[in-house]
């Protein structure tokens, strides 16, 4: 009887290990992914986005949202889940999201280094430049948390690949907390990490090292004027391409951040506060 009760349990861990292994893991969220349905190439491509990210559809229905004006009344809290409408639309957006890491191709233009600690202003033109993303942090207007820091991720681009300008540009919706914080208070931070690329890797740096980099730029969010629109975009849709296909009925609209304090902590013994003249003089190439 115990032989047999052992040879059960053992049974079950086999299982569980096999199925284990039909699942890819993103952003601590799994879907179910067979060999087969696996897209080599083509998951990344905007040819698959169209059907996929339209006003709508089952991937941007995971939370209801009210609807609101661009610098309109406050966003309240989003409503319960509701499930997508169509099952088809719901699997090719696993297999979107499911890849293989080792098919993801190192973007064409990226850095070959950082410049030396010494340049600070260059160092950091190079840490806003080369940043994807960053960390945004406001003054909450969220009932549990109002008056208190709040922080979010949000993709960011200051230019295309071959052109920095140094100005942080956002493409963001209405229905972000933060957003709704920006109405009331439209001073932020905006803070990178070197820890994002592979330099702090390479050379075994904890993120919190002071020899990995980082860079906090404080200013003012505002919306940007018409007649920055079409770099704006470019800037955007270029070093984030997913974006174009983003739903129209969410509203987004673009933001840069209007420096006030370029601080940065890129070596032992304390940190550099950058004039803003030499900042937008250096460059990261």
């Amino acid at each position: 009887m115990m032989r047999a009760r052992y040879c059960l349990l053992a049974l079950s861990a086999s299982v569980l290990l096999s199925l284990s292994h039909s699942y890819t893991l993103r952003s601590s969220v799994s879907w179910v992914v067979s060999s087969s349905d696996v897209v080599e190439d083509a998951d990344l491509s905007e040819e698959v986005a169209p059907a996929l990210l339209v006003d709508g559809a089952g991937l941007w229905k995971q939370q209801a949202y009210p609807s609101s004006d661009v610098l309109g009344d406050s966003v309240e809290s989003p409503g319960e889940l509701v499930k997508p409408e169509d099952e088809s639309v719901a699997q090719l957006s696993s297999r979107l999201f499911s890849y293989r890491l080792e098919k993801v191709k190192k973007k064409s233009g990226s850095s070959s280094g950082p410049p030396p600690h010494q340049e600070t202003a260059r160092t950091a033109r190079y840490i806003a430049h080369y940043s994807d993303w960053g960390h945004l942090a406001t003054i909450s207007t969220q009932d549990k948390i109002k008056g208190l820091p709040f922080g979010n991720i949000f993709s960011v681009s200051d230019g295309p690949l071959d052109n920095s300008t140094g100005v942080i540009y956002f493409y963001v919706t209405p229905m972000d907390f933060t957003v709704s914080d920006l109405r009331s208070n439209p001073y932020a931070s905006l803070t990178f990490s070197e820890a994002e690329g592979e330099f702090c890797r390479q050379m075994v740096y904890d993120p919190e090292d002071p020899r990995c980099a980082r860079l906090t730029l404080t200013g003012k969010m505002v919306e940007v004027v018409q007649e920055e629109l079409v770099f704006a975009k470019e800037a955007m849709f270029t070093r984030h391409p997913v974006m174009a296909k983003w739903p129209v009925g969410h509203k987004w609209f673009f933001m840069k951040l209007e420096l006030i304090q370029v601080w940065l902590q890129d070596w032992i013994g304390g940190v550099s506060l950058i004039p803003l003249e030499d900042y937008f003089k250096a460059t990261p190439f």
